[in-house]
C-alpha cells in the first residue's frame, strides 16, 4: 500500500472546488427538485399513486442535496467558508440537519472511522462478538433492535432526521447551539407556511413520503459504505488513518442514474482519504490514482449481503451475522484444543 504521504499528494490536485461546477450542480439539483415536488403535490388530485412517481424521483434528488449539504460541512463544496456555511445551513433546512451539530459529529466520524477504541460518534452502532456476548441481556436486545433492517432504515430515518437533529449534543458550543435553533425555527416556520398554504394534508403526503424514501437511501447508503465483509477495524494502537479510508470504505459501484443522484458518495474511500474533494471531483481522483482502483469494490446487488452483517469478528478481521458467533465459537475452541495439545509435554 502506497503511504499516506504519497496517496494523498496524488490526490491533492483534486481537492480544490470549482465555483462554476458548485453553481451548476446546485442549479441541477435543487431545479429538478422543486419541479418534482410541484408535479407530486399536483398528481394528488388524480391519486396518491400517480404522485408516488414524482416523488420516489424526488427522494433522490433530496439525497443528491443532502451531498451538497455534506460537502459543504467539509468546506470542500465551495473556496469561501461564509458561502460553505450559508449554503450549507440552507441544504440542512431541506434535508433537517442542523450544519454545525452535523459537522461535527461527521469530523469524528472521518477521524475515527474503523478505530475500535474510539466508535460512538457519527457512525454505526457496532459490536465485536466477544463484545457482544459479555454483554448484559439488556444490552444484547437492544443491538438485535437497533440492527433489525425495518428499524435502522424505516424508523431510523425518523428519529434521526425528525428527532435526535432537533436538540443540541452535550458540551455543544454558542455557536453551534445557534445553528440548530436557527435551522429548527426555519423548518418550522416553512412547514407552517406550506402547511396553510397548500393543505397540511397535502403537505404531509409529498414532503413525508420523499423524506422516508430519501431517508432511507441516506441511512443505506451510510451503512454499506462502511459495513461490508473485508471491512477495517483495529484497535487504536494499530489503527492507521489511509488503511481506514481506503479498506474500510466502499468503493460502492452504482449504475449511473443512481450515481448522479447520491452524487458519487459511492466513491466513499476518496472520499475519506481526502474529505476536500468536493463530490464532483471523486470519479476523477478515483480513476486518476491508481492505489484507489485496487479497494473493496461492491456492486448494487452484493452490497445486499451487508444486511447480515451483524458483528465484527476481530479474529477473523471480517464481518460475520448473529449467527456466525457459533461458527466462531467452535473454531476458537477448536484452535485452543489444538494449541493445548502442542503445548503438553511428552511423556
Amino acid at each position: 500500500m502506497t503511504n499516506i504521504k504519497t496517496l494523498k499528494k496524488e490526490v491533492a490536485p483534486y481537492e480544490k472546488s470549482t465555483t462554476k461546477e458548485s453553481v451548476w450542480q446546485m442549479i441541477n439539483t435543487l431545479g429538478p427538485f422543486f419541479l418534482l415536488w410541484f408535479l407530486a403535490y399536483q398528481s394528488l388530485s388524480v391519486s396518491y399513486w400517480l404522485a408516488l412517481i414524482p416523488i420516489v424521483i424526488a427522494a433522490g434528488f433530496l439525497t443528491r442535496i443532502f451531498i451538497i449539504f455534506h460537502d459543504c460541512t467539509h468546506f470542500s463544496f465551495f473556496k469561501s467558508r461564509k458561502a460553505n456555511r450559508a449554503v450549507g445551513t440552507a441544504m440542512g433546512v431541506l434535508t433537517l440537519f442542523p450544519f454545525d451539530q452535523w459537522g461535527h459529529e461527521h469530523a469524528v466520524h472521518h477521524a475515527t472511522s474503523g478505530n475500535l477504541d474510539k466508535r460512538g460518534t457519527g457512525d454505526i452502532w457496532t459490536l465485536t462478538i466477544d463484545e457482544y456476548v459479555a454483554a448484559p441481556l439488556k444490552t444484547r436486545l437492544a443491538y438485535r433492535f437497533y440492527r433489525n433492517p425495518l428499524v435502522m432504515f424505516v424508523l431510523g430515518p425518523i428519529f434521526v432526521f425528525l428527532l435526535k437533529n432537533r436538540f443540541n449534543r452535550k458540551n455543544a458550543r454558542k455557536k453551534e447551539r445557534q445553528n440548530t435553533y436557527l435551522v429548527n425555527v426555519i423548518i418550522v416556520a416553512l412547514i407552517a407556511l406550506l402547511s396553510v398554504t397548500l393543505g397540511w394534508q397535502e403537505f404531509l403526503l409529498v414532503q413525508g413520503s420523499i423524506f422516508m424514501v430519501s431517508g432511507s437511501i441516506g441511512i443505506w447508503l451510510f451503512y454499506v459504505q462502511h459495513t461490508f465483509e473485508d471491512s477495517y477495524f483495529e484497535e487504536d494502537k494499530e489503527w492507521q488513518y489511509v488503511l481506514a479510508a481506503v479498506e474500510g470504505s466502499s468503493f460502492y459501484k452504482l449504475p449511473k442514474v443512481m450515481q448522479f443522484l447520491t452524487g458519487n458518495i459511492g466513491y466513499h474511500h476518496v472520499h475519506h482519504l481526502s474529505p476536500r474533494v468536493p463530490n464532483y471531483k471523486l470519479e476523477q481522483a478515483h480513476q486518476n490514482t491508481e492505489p484507489l482502483q485496487n479497494v473493496p469494490t461492491i456492486s448494487l446487488l452484493t452490497s445486499l449481503k451487508s444486511l447480515r452483517f451483524k458483528l465484527w469478528d476481530e479474529e477473523n478481521k471480517t464481518f460475520v451475522s448473529f449467527r456466525g458467533i457459533k461458527s466462531s465459537a467452535k473454531a476458537k475452541a477448536k484452535s485452543n484444543a489444538h494449541i493445548s495439545r502442542e503445548a503438553k509435554p511428552e511423556l
